[in-house]
């Protein structure tokens, strides 16, 4: 005979405590930042709003604590973790294109990631705040590897990436949102997304021959 589950309260608390948190991405996915309010989120776990409040501090630390489990900005990074260990500033552009072919690859397969990064340029928040804080601790591990391997020569790596990530972004929300091609590219086709693609390696090239 099959075992059954404790169904305590503290099983009881945890299962609702995720389907609030899974809820999140539902709403946002949906209905987009705007629509993460109590009511939305409890509609889509299928559970009383007063939960929330008694789970989690507020609806803010609701949203924290869904992005923070989701880890975006590590998932579209790849393995760039592992490579940086293995670099110690060498071959710093193959982990430069490896981390940003990662990145477009994620985020144009991600809806609610295109959700956060609007909701990002759109308004200011703690949550998105101390997120971003996070990216930027991982992109300063990069560029400590750049600065060892491009020392004494006249190259903006940052300016260069911050471009390029900025790129992305436009692109992927571009084509995802109005369906019309950019520049006469169409990255919702495989052809235009490899033409992207390469358009990065050949900048990162061309940059590290200065």
């Amino acid at each position: 005979m099959a075992k059954k589950r404790y169904q305590g309260e503290i099983n009881d608390k945890e299962r609702s405590k995720q389907k609030l948190i899974a809820a999140v991405g539902k709403v946002l996915k949906s209905k987009g930042y705007t629509g993460l309010t109590a009511t939305n989120i409890s509609k889509a776990a299928g559970l009383s709003r007063r939960l929330i409040t008694i789970y989690f501090e507020s609806v803010d630390d609701l949203v924290e604590t869904y992005v923070r489990e989701k880890d975006y900005w590590i998932s579209a990074s790849g393995n760039t973790s592992e490579m940086i260990v293995a670099s110690n500033g060498k071959d710093t552009k193959e982990l430069i294109d490896h981390m940003l072919q990662n990145q477009l690859d994620y985020f144009f397969h991600n809806p609610e990631m295109q959700k956060l990064i609007l909701w990002e340029i759109s308004k200011k928040t703690k949550v998105l705040y101390d997120v971003c804080e996070d990216r930027e601790r991982l992109g300063s591990k990069v560029f400590e590897l750049t600065d060892k391997e491009l020392h004494g020569k006249d190259i903006d790596i940052r300016a260069i990436s911050a471009l390029l990530v900025a790129g992305v972004y436009y692109m992927v929300l571009h084509a995802k949102s109005t369906n019309t091609t950019f520049c006469e590219i169409d990255i919702n086709e495989p052809q235009g997304m490899n033409r992207i693609k390469k358009a990065i390696s050949s900048i990162l090239e061309n940059a590290y021959k200065n």
